[in-house]
């Protein structure tokens, strides 16, 4: 039997895996006590994978490919969810299940768009600067960048709550026509009834914003939060600890007092869009 299963980027990598292989369970007339036979796993590891609480192995999933009679579609699939998760940087990794389960991303931007906004053109300007960056290489990161918005066009999206400092509309990442098209892009996207995006004004002397960007992700009740913390280290960037969870909440609540309504955030977006094309 073959079958050919492709990734889907809106879907964390774990849950897909586990999707698959218990319809392929099924569908073969196997219960998890059969299976967890034939391949010598405990059925609570079996469990775990199933319900992508447990990353598997290629080595397991062609052994569950060969005791399910499915070919390779397993092991296809995690070669390719693994090569997909290759494409982004290692510290950026642990993020993305954060991100693809959330309920709600608020996020505090103060250096440049966040990447779940970008334009290609605009990501492309990004991610073409790094050091040692090849253009195959930048292709490749682009299009990874591009897949992680899939999460915005499920039928139940996450909530975006998005505050850009006034900076971010003044950066020159690239020249005026990416620059155009990337802030009609927000006004596309402030369109959305999941997006909410607001801009913190110079006036507002805000100082807390200035210690960094970062994101926090609400996940369904029953998971706990997380946070994605930018910073030029490539370590620790992601934290689940309620400390830190407890900080950046209080930092972005005094954030977001300090911003714009969104109508005026809007209308501020529109003027720097005619300035860019001026």
């Amino acid at each position: 039997m073959s079958i050919h299963l492709e990734p889907d980027p809106s879907i964390s990598p774990r849950i897909q895996f586990g999707t698959e292989l218990r319809k392929l369970r099924l569908s073969a007339g196997l219960t998890q006590r059969k299976l967890c036979a034939a391949i010598h796993l405990s059925i609570s590891q079996l469990s775990m994978i199933e319900n992508g609480h447990r990353p598997p192995t290629l080595d397991l999933a062609r052994r569950m490919d060969e005791a399910m009679g499915s070919g390779t579609a397993l092991t296809d699939l995690l070669d390719r969810l693994n090569r997909a998760a290759a494409q982004l940087p290692r510290w950026f990794r642990p993020w993305l299940d954060f991100e693809r389960e959330a309920e709600a991303l608020r996020m505090w931007a103060c250096l440049m768009i966040p990447g779940l906004l970008q334009t290609e053109d605009y990501a492309r300007a990004i991610l073409s600067r790094r050091p040692g960056s090849a253009a195959g290489q930048v292709e490749e990161h682009v299009t990874a960048r591009m897949n992680r918005q899939e999460i915005l066009k499920r039928a139940v999206p996450p909530l975006l709550w998005v505050i850009l400092d006034e900076g971010v509309l003044h950066r020159p990442i690239a020249g005026p026509e990416v620059m155009k098209g990337q802030f009609e892009r927000l006004l596309q996207d402030s369109e959305n009834l999941h997006i909410s995006i607001q801009i913190l004004p110079y006036s507002a002397q805000n100082v807390l914003g200035l210690l960094g960007s970062f994101t926090i992700a609400d996940p369904p009740r029953g998971k706990h939060p997380a946070a994605y913390i930018d910073s030029q280290s490539l370590e620790d960037r992601v934290s689940d600890r309620p400390d830190d969870l407890k900080n950046l909440a209080f930092r972005y609540d005094s954030i977001r007092a300090d911003a714009l309504p969104r109508r005026e955030s809007l209308n501020m977006i529109k003027e720097t869009i005619r300035r860019w094309t001026t």
